[in-house]
């Protein structure tokens, strides 16, 4: 892959954005016919990108939006209520639990929802970036596998 053309680059930009992330990059990239190896490669790395700095700043902005009473209080109740179920599975699952909670291809589960409530636990960055990283393969390999019919087989 020498330079990346208009379709690998929609390909890594929805990979990247919240909300579609890998599960809405892979289906495009098969659908706009690009080989499966660049579609996950791009898929990947694009899910990944954001990953890093979620983990890393989303810390000084939540202490930021915590100086607005109102903001405050929404980010609290959000916390507890998102963080409640990845927190459980951290203490039954450890690190395991993060990386299922990643891997499992539904609304509201993915990098940016796990980096985000990883961040707001205040887990370590290392085993939380890995267990984002295994969770975004996983969550790769199921959403190609559905993408190429291989699901339907079963």
């Amino acid at each position: 892959m020498d330079e990346l053309g208009h379709q690998e680059w929609m390909v890594l930009v929805t990979a990247a954005t919240p909300v579609l992330e890998l599960r809405g990059a892979i289906p495009l990239g098969l659908a706009l016919g690009l080989p499966v190896p660049t579609v996950l490669l791009l898929s990947y790395i694009g899910n990944l990108i954001p990953v890093p700095f979620i983990l890393l700043g989303i810390g000084w902005v939540m202490n930021r939006l915590r100086q607005i009473p109102a903001i405050h209080a929404w980010l609290e109740d959000k916390a507890a209520k998102g963080g409640d179920k990845l927190h459980d599975s951290m203490q039954k699952w450890g690190w395991l639990g993060l990386l299922i909670f990643v891997a499992i291809p539904l609304p509201g589960t993915g990098a940016w929802t796990g980096a985000l409530a990883a961040s707001v636990l205040r887990l370590p960055f290392w085993p939380s970036l890995l267990s984002i990283a295994g969770g975004v393969i996983i969550a790769g390999i199921l959403v190609s596998g559905a993408g190429l019919g291989v699901l339907s087989l079963f």
